[in-house]
């Protein structure tokens, strides 16, 4: 039986990045804090294009994540079933086992069964959009599948409020909501502030500030009113992916997202002996968000999305003429005193959350096959 403990809340230090993501990739997941060579990583120089900046994490040492699948890869290949909860009774499992649905009465909006068929554990990242059923939904918390999990009752949030009808299978969307929406998912745990976050475009405070008060900056681009319109016209049911497309909007998320990658590429791609497992983003003079993996590999197979979602989140924000310094990007990922939660599935994975007044960081540890943390994320907080 899938059983998730809550293992403890109490007030104490989390590592840095240096301090706490190298030492479970180079040296495992159990090694003490403060344990691991600072020199094994380092910040890249920024990335700038309008308001976003995009500090690459550089590291000599990679973890073997091959043993991992993601839930785009699982969902395309058909290792993974997501179904609505409350629906079909039965499914079939990759070798033609029936698996029963857990039964409940009916649909409901922030559930869904999810079932592993395949041979590798699954990642799930807050955040991660899941496309079709009754209404598109997004993962509500890191957490890894097993290999024989039983039907897992899934917690998700719903992004498309207006549709609730009879769709097709649920289909793997290649995208993560942007920073605002996927705060609101992972730490406010609120459905009501995750359709606020994805009608308004973002929840930063910057917003008010660069609207008003006889600040020279332009507003955003995508804009709350742009958003209204989109939603009157291209996607009246607010379905995200159609909500903030190039088309819909008339602002140019493509080229934005192409023009980021290009310059991405041509700064990362003569790197010796290093390569890079995550980012840290600033948006203006605010440093906002981290994204780091336990390799290379692993970071690649989710970068196409996160720069996709990183770059929405750019765009609603307002282009305020400060920008973030390698030394803020820094003092970012410096440690945290705050109150810590863990949840664990013994022999699976452990999930860890730190906040510390507008911070939080997130850790994801496997503890099977092989204990490493395969995803570390910190957030400045916009709702606080």
């Amino acid at each position: 039986m899938w059983q998730t403990a809550m293992v403890s809340w109490r007030v104490l230090g989390t590592a840095s990045l240096a301090a706490g993501f190298v030492a479970a990739v180079v040296f495992g997941a159990g090694t003490a804090p403060g344990r691991a060579d600072e020199s094994a990583w380092r910040l890249g120089d920024p990335v700038r294009y309008e308001n976003l900046s995009v500090f690459p994490v550089l590291s000599r040492e990679e973890a073997d994540t091959r043993a991992f699948v993601t839930l785009d890869e699982a969902l395309q290949s058909g290792e993974v079933v997501v179904t609505e909860s409350g629906g079909d009774s039965m499914q079939r499992s990759r070798d033609n086992r029936p698996v029963a649905i857990p039964e409940s009465s009916g649909p409901l909006v922030n559930q869904l069964v999810l079932i592993n068929r395949g041979k590798r554990p699954v990642i799930l990242l807050a955040g991660e959009l899941v496309s079709g059923g009754k209404q598109d939904r997004i993962i509500a918390k890191d957490r890894i599948v097993p290999v024989g999990a039983a039907p897992l009752p899934l917690d998700v949030f719903c992004v498309e409020h207006g549709r609730w009808s009879t769709g097709s299978k649920f289909q793997a969307a290649n995208l993560m909501v942007h920073p605002s929406v996927r705060e609101q998912a992972a730490v406010e745990q609120q459905q009501s502030k995750v359709w606020d976050a994805v009608r308004s475009g973002t929840t930063s405070p910057s917003v008010a500030a660069g609207s008003g008060g006889g600040l020279a900056s332009p507003p955003a681009a995508l804009s709350a009113s742009r958003l209204a319109g989109a939603m009157q016209s291209a996607a009246p049911t607010e379905a995200y992916a159609k909500l903030y497309s190039s088309d819909a909007t008339g602002v140019p998320v493509d080229s934005f997202v192409e023009e980021v990658q290009k310059r991405f590429e041509k700064a990362t791609s003569g790197l010796k002996d290093e390569q890079v497992v995550g980012v840290v983003i600033a948006y203006g003079g605010e440093v906002a968000w981290s994204d780091v993996f336990a390799s290379p590999a692993l970071f690649e197979r989710y970068w196409p999305k996160l720069l996709r979602s990183y770059v929405i989140e750019a765009l609603a924000r307002p282009h305020l003429k400060e920008t973030a310094t390698s030394e803020d990007a820094r003092n970012f990922l410096g440690a945290m005193q705050g109150r810590e939660t863990t949840e664990s599935e013994p022999g699976v994975y452990r999930w860890h959350q730190v906040e510390q007044g507008r911070y939080v960081e997130i850790r994801l540890d496997s503890l099977r096959p092989a204990k490493i943390t395969l995803h570390w994320l910190k957030i400045h907080r916009t709702s606080y």
